[in-house]
């Protein structure tokens, strides 16, 4: 019998790009970022951006991006392999994430989610995230509504490091 695959977490390198595109097409479909926005946000780190690539078995099967300006973090994206949901990588990633807004100095965390997107709502609830609004015809080209969610970090900052072994 083989053991369980374990999941790394690593930095984005443009290298990945290939395989994030495929995976970006598989989850996002025609709101799939394109070569020269993912290359373009890679370019902004870490000055302003942080993404994490997950992987099992050297095969990609998440990925996510921050981007941090001042007291403020914004969750850029989040995606899973959808053979590999329900296996916690949706979680790591955004523990990661959060974790880096934290050392960032970050005080609040933003994000938007499609609002037909009940899976990763539920997701952001469990950590805390609270609505605060909805972008009408955000996603474009399907005019999808988003749901603005945001969480603060402020008080939460020692829980965080806890939950990914770092120190504060």
């Amino acid at each position: 019998m083989i053991g369980p695959v374990s999941t790394t977490l690593r930095p984005m390198t443009h290298d990945d790009i290939d395989a994030i595109l495929e995976l970006e097409q598989a989850v996002f479909d025609a709101e799939a970022w394109s070569r020269q926005m993912l290359a373009g946000e890679l370019a902004q780190q870490p000055a302003s951006r942080y993404y994490l690539v997950a992987e099992e078995g050297g095969q990609l099967v998440g990925y996510g991006g921050l981007l941090s300006a001042g007291w403020q973090g914004d969750v850029l994206t989040l995606a899973t392999a959808a053979g590999h949901w329900g296996k916690g990588i949706g979680t790591a990633l955004l523990r990661a994430l959060l974790a880096e807004a934290a050392r960032r100095g970050c005080t609040e965390v933003f994000l938007e989610v499609r609002t037909d997107n009940k899976r990763a709502q539920e997701l952001y609830r469990r950590h805390d995230f609270t609505e605060i609004g909805i972008r009408r015809g955000y996603y474009q080209p399907s005019g999808a509504d988003a749901l603005v969610m945001r969480r603060t970090l402020a008080r939460d900052t020692e829980r965080i490091h806890e939950t990914t072994g770092e120190q504060a």
